[in-house]
């Protein structure tokens, strides 16, 4: 079930919004049940068989914990978790790429399995390893069913995230008040609208430019550097609204409901350097591949070249993390590089607190074009579109086989014959409109003053929400746009990682 359907929007939120509101009324407790059940019915609508996985997934690492209360048996019931854990994900998401990568190189007739990826997996396995991990390192084991429950399944955060901790979610859930208010409320809806808006209107839209150009590269097809550069950058703003404009309708969701769940970016694109980029993209998977994964290998603690070494690790896991295939592992080797070379520069140099403009201009320009280059891998379907597509935006034009627009322009679902020029001059604009965007208007946090779980809330920005007419109307504005843009009913990029 999509955040942006008319299903979700018109029936079941406002289903379980009532049943929330009129359970409060008779314990905290009551309401939080209501939760519960609504975020199995919201997982269990796409395919109800997972939904069995998933009820097992919860039941197994909640027994888990209970029995690592035993300081004797803590290590190895956490390993066993862990491990579990992981052979889930591994079977899902990697069968077929280690069955055809073993075919590739050993020439063994190996069989290709059918096997269709759970919602959120990546998502509801990491969150659960980082409990395990957590109660092994001496944190509090979690008792009660029920918010354990809701801290794996809280349905806005169920599918694609933000990665929340437990320690920041089931005290929420527990408390006696959750600090409701028709306020917080109207900032709730304030902030969906907003990300309801980024996804439909801008992301949805720049898609056009995008998919036919990287489905005709993977087909063995090029392209001319027009038409590459217009589909990387378009492809460049479009995973960047889409994927914050699903964790701002996240944010918004939650706080209907009197949670806060934590910021996943903040303005990416407008990193001087590719060690900044990733503290403002996907905030949560940064601090889970940190503290789980990078800091356990050794971090900087063992000199540079060990450094240098768990930074490379790291981001290669990463990548296959966010995908089965060759592509996002060259992506994620890429981001290794960027954060190795950055990190060498910042030692040679020393990290200046106050560069010049200059100096924040240049390493901006140098950043924004090392992370459009390595979406290329993350967007092609195969190596041989990715190396085309990068080809094509170096001048190494195809000639016949170039990707040829048939010139039309879709509009609230109605096509639009405009010239392949025109069209090309549209997605330029269209791209440097959503970038402008991107850079100059303040991200959710300081826009709407959102504080996050046990955080101070952002500095008010220069264009800042408030409770009164304007905004109302502004809202209203948004979500009624977005519902004209709802008729392509694109899935969110992450939906299925």
């Amino acid at each position: 079930m999509l955040f942006s359907s008319y299903t979700f929007l018109f029936q079941f939120l406002p289903a379980v919004a009532l049943a929330f509101a009129a359970a409060r009324l008779h314990s905290p407790r009551a309401g939080i049940l209501v939760l519960v059940a609504a975020s199995l019915v919201f997982y269990g609508a796409w395919k109800p068989v997972y939904l069995l996985l998933f009820v097992t997934s919860v039941a197994v690492n909640f027994t888990l914990g209970l029995r690592m209360d035993d300081p004797a048996r803590r290590r190895a019931t956490g390993t066993l978790g862990v491990a579990l854990n992981l052979a889930l994900l591994c079977y899902f998401k990697y069968t077929n790429f280690i069955f055809d990568s073993l075919n590739t190189l050993t020439g063994a007739p190996l069989p290709f399995v059918n096997i269709i990826l759970p919602l959120g997996i990546s998502f509801f396995t990491f969150q659960q390893i980082a409990y395990l991990v957590d109660v092994m390192r001496g944190a509090k084991v979690e008792r009660d069913i029920v918010s354990y429950t809701l801290f794996v399944s809280f349905f806005p955060h169920l599918i694609a995230g933000p990665l929340v901790h437990h320690a920041e979610m089931i005290p929420q859930f527990k408390r006696g008040r959750t600090g409701r208010s028709a306020v917080l409320a109207a900032r709730g809806l304030a902030i969906f609208a907003a990300g309801l808006f980024k996804k439909v209107v801008i992301a949805d839209n720049l898609a056009q430019f995008v998919s036919p150009v990287f489905a005709h590269l993977d087909a063995g097809g090029g392209a001319t550097t027009t038409w590459a550069w217009l589909a990387t950058l378009s492809y460049t703003l479009q995973i960047y609204f889409d994927f914050s404009g699903y964790s701002d309708m996240a944010i918004g969701l939650a706080l209907l409901f009197g949670i806060r769940l934590p910021v996943n970016f903040r303005s990416p694109y407008r990193a001087a350097s590719i060690i900044e980029f990733w503290r403002r993209w996907h905030i949560t998977l940064s601090r889970f591949l940190r503290d789980y994964l990078y800091i356990p290998l050794g971090g900087n603690r063992l000199g540079g070249q060990r450094r240098y070494a768990n930074l490379m690790v790291t981001m290669l896991l990463g990548g296959l993390w966010h995908g089965a295939g060759w592509n996002f592992f060259i992506w994620g080797g890429l981001h290794g590089l960027y954060l190795c070379v950055n990190h060498l520069w910042r030692g040679w140099h020393g990290e200046r607190k106050r560069a010049g403009l200059i100096a924040k201009a240049a390493g901006w320009v140098i950043t924004f074009f090392a992370v459009v280059i390595a979406w290329v891998f993350f967007r092609a379907k195969t190596a041989a579109g990715a190396w085309q597509m990068l080809g094509s935006l170096f001048g190494f034009e195809a000639g016949s086989s170039a990707y040829a627009s048939p010139g039309i322009l879709r509009v609230m679902d109605l096509p639009i014959l405009v010239g392949e020029e025109r069209l090309l001059l549209i997605g330029g604009g269209a791209v440097a409109l959503a970038l402008l965007i991107a850079l100059c208007l303040p991200n959710v946090p300081a826009l709407f003053g959102y504080r996050e779980y046990r955080h101070a809330p952002e500095p008010a920005s220069w264009l800042s929400w408030r409770p009164n007419a304007a905004w109302a109307l502004v809202t209203a504005l948004a979500f009624a746009i977005s519902l004209f843009g709802m008729w392509q009913r694109l899935e969110f990029l992450y939906f299925q990682f």
